[in-house]
């Protein structure tokens, strides 16, 4: 390898480092304080201003001292193991509901206790059916979730050896062989308790209950199994507070971190990397034994000079707002506060979600936008400012599912205008007041509530095609290339610690785990 040029002032004066990490979202930190832990001099080089790339907290409302979670939302993949072994302080608190899916004057209500709970499903079905195959099905996907998540952050097992692992047939061939359409409709019978089944399976996810890809069984897996119990939690202080703490112990450990530092090309003969970057001002190169690329699979092939993967397409709608105050529901039955801690589900009735995907399909957006919303202020209410604690605000996210990227590529705007009005529209058959009547000001006068389509996020944080896990999921076992942790490339000493890692996708530093494993050599 040629000899590198002098870095840039900006830079430290180091000029090779054992480990180089392209990308300071929470992947690249965590893999940054294993390896700095393990005694290892890691750069981090992060193209913003600041780390924590999707899984990030900001104020997004002029003048508003509100928070939020901007991209993503909740925890569930993130192991204890990582959470010991880096010795974050970070918490998250459980939710007091679980769900709440509206129908009419009543709903369906998912938490408060299991009696509370069947009498919900017998109220809406009229039977202890439902909700005693609610049971059987959850204790199963449980139990599978229990075998299955401490092996994430092991080397990959075989497809035979999980399948081994997990120990039930039945629930192999539900959730590994079958399209996950077939064990719902085998399983329940009403409409409505169908849909909140199936919604895990398509979170960032665009697919039919029956895809023969299985897209939509890789996606319910990986929502059903976080923590071995397939909870879903509220991050204490918002999802910010998380990569703080990572980049915190990174820096701790002695990893150094440059925002402002856009990687631009990586040369590697396999035993040694050069990494150009750039900055506001000037250019530069630095060495290392390894790369860990922090970016999607298509980023990776474009800093080697090498052939993209198959383009990717996110399909979802992500809108952050900030009320005054919650507003009343049509259903008497159930306090706002209940219904919309948990995930409130809207227009996601099994048949309701097949019609949005076969519209969105077509080429049109969905005539009724399936979405769901969760409040994270009812559970952490230290996201909000002290006057606005006190004056009662609250915050809501909503994620919409079936609207893949292609539908707004002829004009951004025009549809997620569209997108946004529709959506909200579905949300205010279910309440007694109409949502935009709780909506804050900003400083400015203009109602505190963003959305973003899959191009927006594209755009914002360069995740291809707007996906939010920079590729379709894998399942968690080893298939034919994917090496020893699911990070490895064609070249020996450049790892994908991405999202599009096998084992990537949502809030977990999985891949960061495993990608400084296998630098480890362990």
């Amino acid at each position: 390898m040629n000899d590198l040029p002098v870095l840039a002032r900006d830079m430290t004066a180091q000029r090779s480092y054992d480990a180089v990490i392209i990308g300071g979202g929470h992947n690249g930190l965590v893999a940054a304080a294993y390896l700095a832990r393990a005694g290892r001099s890691v750069l981090v080089l992060e193209r913003l201003d600041t780390t924590g790339g999707a899984a990030v907290s900001t104020r997004p409302f002029a003048g508003v001292d509100a928070r939020l979670s901007r991209y993503s939302y909740l925890v569930s993949l993130l192991p204890e193991k990582i959470m010991r072994e880096l010795g974050l302080r970070f918490a998250v608190r459980k939710r007091s509901v679980s769900s709440y899916t509206p129908k009419g004057d009543g709903g369906l209500l998912v938490g408060g206790g299991p009696a509370r709970t069947r009498a919900s499903f017998a109220a809406l079905t009229g039977s202890d059916r439902e909700y005693e195959a609610w049971e059987a099905f959850y204790g199963r996907t449980a139990e599978v979730a229990r075998r299955v998540f401490p092996t994430l952050t092991e080397p990959l097992p075989t497809r035979a050896a999980l399948r081994d692992r997990i120990g039930d047939e039945d629930a192999w061939r539900m959730l590994f062989e079958q399209p996950i359409g077939e064990a719902v409709e085998r399983t329940f019978a009403d409409d409505l308790v169908r849909g909140v089944v199936l919604t895990d399976a398509l979170i960032g996810t665009f697919a039919d209950a029956h895809d023969p890809s299985l897209l939509q069984n890789r996606c319910f897996l990986y929502h059903v199994i976080g923590g071995g119990t397939g909870d879903w939690d509220v991050p204490v202080g918002g999802m910010g507070a998380l990569t703080d703490a990572l980049a915190g112990a990174a820096r701790a450990a002695g990893a150094e971190i440059r925002t402002g530092h856009e990687a631009t090309r990586v040369e590697t003969d396999g035993t040694r990397a050069a990494i150009t970057y750039r900055t506001a001002d000037t250019e530069g190169v630095v060495e290392a034994r390894h790369a860990l690329v922090n970016a999607s699979p298509q980023a990776l092939a474009a800093l080697l000079g090498a052939t993209p993967p198959a383009p990717a397409e996110g399909a979802q709608l992500k809108v952050n707002m900030l009320l005054t105050r919650l507003p009343r529901l049509r259903d008497r039955g159930v306090d706002p506060r209940e219904a919309f801690a948990g995930t409130f589900h809207i227009a996601e009735g099994y048949g309701q979600l097949a019609t949005a995907y076969a519209e969105a399909a077509a080429g049109r957006l969905p005539s009724a936008p399936p979405s769901e919303i969760y409040c994270h202020s009812l559970t952490d209410p230290s996201i909000l400012g002290p006057e606005l604690a006190g004056r009662g605000y609250q915050t809501l996210t909503l994620f919409g599912l079936h609207t893949p990227a292609r539908l707004f590529a002829a004009d951004n705007d025009a549809a997620r205008a569209a997108l946004l009005k529709a959506t909200l529209a579905e949300l205010d058959a279910h309440l007694d007041e109409p949502l935009a009547d709780c909506l804050a000001l900003d400083a400015d006068g203009r109602p505190c509530i963003e959305a973003k389509t899959p191009l927006d996020l594209e755009r914002d944080l360069r995740l291809p095609g707007g996906h939010i896990f920079h590729r379709d999921l894998s399942f968690p076992y080893a298939e034919e290339g994917a090496g020893r942790w699911g990070v490895e490339t064609a070249h020996a000493n450049v790892l994908l610690c991405g999202a599009g890692a096998v084992r990537g996708g949502g809030v977990s530093g999985i891949p960061g785990h495993n990608a400084a494993m296998a630098a480890l050599g362990r």
